[in-house]
């Protein structure tokens, strides 16, 4: 992997645990997804105008990257109540990765080098190790859920590194991506939470506005990497955005991080490392 790829995918990766850290520190977890992601399809609505469209040819993947993208929230809002998202999401983001390569290698003939599989599976077992010492609350269900969400993660992972391929407009297609996807949250939380969702957003508009800059920035960077570089390999590496999100709970969230999670931090980051080297 090139050094600048890498850069923009470690870029990617710290603004998505960025905008992560945001919803964290936000009282209501859901109505602060639901806000950057209203945030992005803003910001998408306001930039589209002046950038030349995607190719017709990737519209069936922005299509089917959103349905795929609307599915993964609105189970991640079911994870919510049935587990402890801090056990549920790295089962999550540890698991697409693999699927994803493997994917990659069965459907898309993309070949990957021994130390690029090395990487991968490094940085997958660094992620999961922050999830599976643990019993995870909820049980099988939550164990059902994280993985069910996995498997979306993967499938939007590989529609969008084909479609960005198809678009010749990375950045236009990230953008019809977040404002399709955001159109029917935001539909919803007026729907159905109106009260609860204005509230919140008088309160926390800031948060979401800075999470949505941080959101779409972070996947465009994605989408481009995706363009010169194996998806396997940029899906993987982009999940060490769990490293920064942990060494950011540390610092800024003054959490305590623990021997295991300060273990899980060195595999990532040796995992990285090793694809860095691929």
């Amino acid at each position: 992997m090139s050094f600048n790829v890498f850069e923009w995918v470690m870029l990617a990766a710290l603004l998505h645990a960025s905008w992560n850290a945001l919803i964290k520190q936000g009282g209501n977890k859901l109505l602060s997804m639901v806000l950057v992601a209203n945030s992005a399809a803003l910001l998408a609505a306001f930039f589209l105008p002046v950038l030349s469209p995607p190719a017709r040819a990737s519209w069936p993947f922005i299509l089917s990257s959103t349905i795929l993208q609307i599915g993964y929230f609105v189970l991640l809002a079911q994870a919510y109540r049935v587990a402890d998202l801090s056990q549920a999401y790295p089962l999550m983001r540890g698991t697409a990765p693999l699927l994803v390569a493997v994917a990659c290698a069965c459907f898309l003939r993309e070949s990957l080098r021994p130390i690029a599989w090395t990487g991968i599976a490094v940085i997958c077992i660094g992620i999961l190790s922050l999830a599976l010492p643990r019993q995870l609350e909820g049980g099988r269900r939550g164990i059902g859920l994280a993985l069910l969400n996995a498997v979306l993660i993967a499938g939007y992972t590989l529609v969008d590194g084909i479609g960005v391929k198809l678009s010749g407009a990375p950045a236009a297609y990230t953008l019809w991506i977040f404002l399709l996807t955001g159109i029917p949250l935001a539909a919803w939380a007026l729907l159905a939470r109106r009260a609860a969702y204005c509230r919140y957003m008088a309160s926390h508009w800031r948060a979401a506005l800075a999470g949505g800059i941080g959101t779409t920035t972070s996947y465009a960077l994605v989408l481009g990497a995706m363009t010169t570089a194996p998806i396997a390999m940029v899906a993987a590496l982009r999940e060490t955005s769990i490293l920064f999100a942990a060494v950011l709970s540390g610092m800024v969230l003054k959490e305590s991080l623990g021997l295991l999670r300060l273990t899980a931090i060195c595999i990532i980051a040796v995992g990285a490392m090793v694809l860095r080297l691929a």
